[in-house]
C-alpha cells in the first residue's frame, strides 16, 4: 500500500506500482466502442500509461492535453489515458479537447487499478485511481513508474518520456 495525499490529506492505494524491470501486468481496459483491450492489443509497441483519477478535473485534463501534445512525436509508441470514467465521457472529453494522439481507456469494469496498485482506498475517492505514469517497453517490461505523491499535482512528463 502506497501513501499519497489530496490537498494535504492522506490517501492510500491498494498496493504498489509494478517494479521497474518486471513484466507489465496484463490488463483489460474498455475503449470508446465498449470493446475490451488487453496488453496484447499493443504488442510490439512501447506503452505510456497515463493513469488519472477522472478526466473531469483540471489536473487530469491538463495531463491528457500534455501527453497528447507529446505523443505525436513518439515513434512506435501508444499513450493510453486510463481512468475510471465511463468510455462515453472519455470519448466526449477527447472530442471536445481534440485529442487525437492518446487513446482513452476505462478501467470501470476491470481489475486494472488493483493489479497496478493504483486503486484509492478508504476515503471519499475510494474506487478511483491515483495519478501515475507507467512506461512499458515493446517487450512488455516496465521501464519507468511514477506515483504522483499529491493527487492534485501533475506528473513529471519529461522523466516519464525520457526513458523512451
Amino acid at each position: 500500500m502506497a501513501s499519497i495525499s489530496f490537498q494535504g490529506k492522506p490517501l492510500c492505494t491498494n498496493g504498489e506500482l509494478p517494479n521497474v524491470g518486471s513484466p507489465a501486468p496484463d490488463f483489460v481496459l474498455v475503449n470508446s466502442k465498449l470493446k475490451n483491450l488487453s496488453l496484447a492489443a499493443f504488442a510490439g509497441k512501447r506503452k505510456v500509461l497515463n493513469i488519472v483519477p477522472s478526466l473531469d478535473t483540471p489536473t487530469c485534463a491538463a495531463s491528457a492535453r500534455r501527453f497528447n501534445e507529446k505523443a505525436g512525436h513518439l515513434q512506435n509508441t501508444v499513450v493510453l489515458l486510463v481512468s475510471a470514467d465511463l468510455p462515453f465521457a472519455q470519448c466526449r472529453f477527447c472530442e471536445t479537447e481534440q485529442l487525437k494522439d492518446v487513446m482513452a481507456l476505462s478501467c470501470f469494469r476491470s481489475g486494472f487499478a488493483e493489479d497496478y496498485g493504483v486503486k484509492l482506498t478508504g476515503s471519499i475517492l475510494a474506487g478511483l485511481t491515483a495519478r501515475a505514469i507507467v512506461v512499458i517497453d515493446a517487450q512488455d517490461k516496465v521501464i519507468y513508474t511514477e506515483l504522483v505523491k499529491e493527487l492534485a499535482d501533475e506528473p513529471d512528463y519529461e522523466a516519464g518520456l525520457a526513458v523512451l
